[in-house]
């Protein structure tokens, strides 16, 4: 289980979170009613992307409480991202609701914040409302990377350590490490029921090139919520930040508010 944040009072605005070993996650904060959000960005993304920031938007004029952050080794939070473990992220997740959210509260993931939102929720159930997960990506480290792998990638994370891939959100590539992939074989959750109660919503992208739509209906099949809603759009591409898509999540999340 992750440790408990340091003792902190939330308050509205910038401002770090001190993990037990020193490490600070940085966040922004609104305060407002409950269910509050928290947003959960995906791999190598951060707090001022367009998701997070519509999501601030849309807290402030419904006055809701809303939370984004960065995870370690991530944005303005420190660490270095080579050291970061989905096991870590997890535990910076929980220390944030932990620490910075009142009350119930409604977990949004994108991509890989969509296992870390599962995580989350696994960790603190009585404190999640519902689920939105984007284009989620539980045990993508599992799923997805190792096809994406050559002999040759593969024998590099073996004897290096760590391999750099190319992407289509990063010239310089993105970075899988060798301590990315064991740690993820410890928090697969795709092989057995995720025993989760609360109400769940799904979107994905038919046309996205970087998470299969086919995960979030496997991922619905294996949650025990039977308030699960897959939605399936069909010229979505990876992010869903689209004006179109970003009404879709508004009508989502105005569901779960209301219902909350």
């Amino acid at each position: 289980m992750p440790e408990p944040a340091t003792s902190q009072t939330p308050s509205a605005g910038s401002g770090t979170l001190t993990r037990p070993d020193g490490a600070t996650i940085a966040y922004e904060r609104l305060a407002g009613a409950s269910p509050g959000i928290v947003f959960l960005g995906g791999f190598r993304s951060d707090m001022t992307g367009t998701k997070a920031i519509f999501l601030d938007e849309y807290c402030r004029r419904h006055g809701l409480a809303y939370v984004r952050f960065d995870y370690f080794g991530h944005g303005r939070s420190s660490g270095d991202f080579a050291q970061g473990t989905i096991g870590r992220w997890r535990d910076d997740a929980v220390a944030v609701i932990d620490a910075l959210a009142e009350g119930p509260q409604i977990l949004v993931g994108s991509s890989m914040g969509g296992w870390i939102m599962l995580l989350a929720a696994l960790a603190r159930p009585q404190r999640i409302a519902a689920l939105v997960g984007i284009a989620p990506a539980p045990d993508f480290t599992e799923e997805l990377l190792p096809a994406r792998l050559t002999p040759e990638q593969r024998r590099e994370v073996e004897e290096k350590g760590s391999v750099v891939l190319p992407s289509d959100y990063d010239p310089a590539g993105y970075l899988y490490t060798r301590a990315l992939i064991e740690d993820g074989r410890r928090h697969l959750l795709l092989g057995a029921p995720i025993a989760l109660d609360m109400p769940v919503r799904l979107l994905h992208g038919m046309r996205d090139e970087s998470v299969p739509w086919q995960l979030s209906l496997r991922l619905a099949d294996r949650l025990t919520s039977r308030d699960v809603a897959v939605t399936l759009i069909k010229d979505g591409d990876h992010r869903l930040s689209s004006d179109a898509d970003l009404t879709r999540l508004e009508r989502t999340l105005d569901e779960l508010v209301g219902s909350g």
